[in-house]
C-alpha cells in the first residue's frame, strides 16, 4: 500500500515537468526520490513507521 499523502504531479504553478514528480500533500512540497521510496513502501520500508511526515499528519487528523 502506498502512502495516501503521495501524489505525482507534472506541473507546479506555471512550471511543467517532462516526468511527474513525487509530491507530498501532507507536507505540501515535492519530495526527493528517496522519500518517495518510503511513500511507496519500497526496499522493506513502511510509510506508517518510517516516515515522520506521515506520522505527524495522522496525529493531527486524530488517526
Amino acid at each position: 500500500m502506498t502512502c495516501p499523502y503521495l501524489d505525482y504531479r507534472d506541473e507546479a504553478g506555471e512550471r511543467s515537468f517532462d516526468e511527474p514528480r513525487a509530491y507530498c500533500t501532507a507536507a505540501t512540497t515535492f519530495v526527493q526520490p528517496m522519500r518517495a521510496d518510503i511513500c511507496n513502501d519500497r526496499y522493506d520500508l513502511d510509510h506508517e513507521t518510517d516516515c515522520e511526515i506521515y506520522r505527524e499528519a495522522e496525529a493531527e487528523n486524530g488517526v
